[in-house]
């Protein structure tokens, strides 16, 4: 599977000028994709104004994110804020060629930024199948809490999307290559760049790591986009060979 990775600044609780420019750094990919990740809450930064900033699934960004995905012939993904029920969700969603949606509701919200005071939090985890793969949908917070990531789906890809500071890059360039390692699976993490009204700095560290904790994609500071190719096969000869995931622990999670 061809993948490719935005890494952007994003311009603060301003919808239409983050897809518009998020829009632009899509249109220059030249080869054909299978998938575009972009980051946590791509459309306005990691902001507690869910009641201004927020949408619904019918709104335009949702709309947006279906039409790229239909002109691209590519599934499209990336987290935003929707509202829902009279309630908020930092809602990751996995945007399908044909403009079919699953999403994933961030189950780890994030204390230090009172995120649990604003969002709900989901409850389950979202394994979406796409051409042949397992993806497992996660967002930045719940990179810290390995039991949630734990591999007994038989996912082949584990997926990040963030808004992880400079100040904390060590342990996300640390967990990352945990959580490949063991779960002997793909893992991606997309994280933003730049400043935002918070005060906090981004440099990115967007990656891709294999089954064995190998780079793919080495961890990247600028602006950009970034593209891979994965080989299922290469991951499934180790899995068959190495027995690793045979062994893991059986436990069930109360909500």
């Amino acid at each position: 599977m061809k993948i490719a990775l935005i890494q952007s600044n994003l311009y603060w609780q301003d919808i239409s000028k983050n897809r518009n420019q998020l829009g632009s750094k899509i249109s220059q990919i030249n080869s054909e994709v299978n998938l575009i990740i972009l980051p946590e809450m791509f459309s306005t930064g990691f902001t507690m104004n869910a009641k201004e900033m927020s949408e619904t699934m019918q709104g335009e960004t949702v709309l947006w994110m279906q039409a790229l995905a239909k002109n691209k012939n590519c599934a499209v993904a990336g987290s935003l804020i929707i509202s829902e029920n009279k309630e908020y969700y930092n809602r990751f969603l996995f945007v399908f060629p044909s403009g079919k949606i699953q999403f994933y509701d961030k189950k780890h919200l994030f204390t230090l930024a009172g995120e649990d005071k604003v969002y709900t939090a989901g409850k389950n985890k979202q394994i979406v199948e796409y051409l042949g793969w397992r993806i497992c949908l996660q967002i930045c917070y719940d990179l810290r809490f390995p039991v949630f990531a734990r591999n007994v789906e038989n996912y082949d890809l584990l997926l990040y999307v963030a808004n992880w500071p400079t100040v904390r890059i060590n342990a996300w360039n640390i967990l990352l290559k945990a959580r490949a390692v063991e779960n002997l699976s793909y893992t991606i993490g997309v994280n933003r760049i730049g400043n935002d009204a918070n005060n906090l700095e981004y440099n990115g560290c967007s990656q891709v790591i294999d089954f064995l904790g190998n780079p793919i994609l080495e961890p990247q500071e600028n602006e950009g986009v970034f593209i891979v190719e994965l080989d299922k096969n290469a991951m499934l000869k180790t899995r068959k060979r190495l027995n690793f995931l045979n062994d893991r622990d059986v436990f069930e999670m109360q909500n």
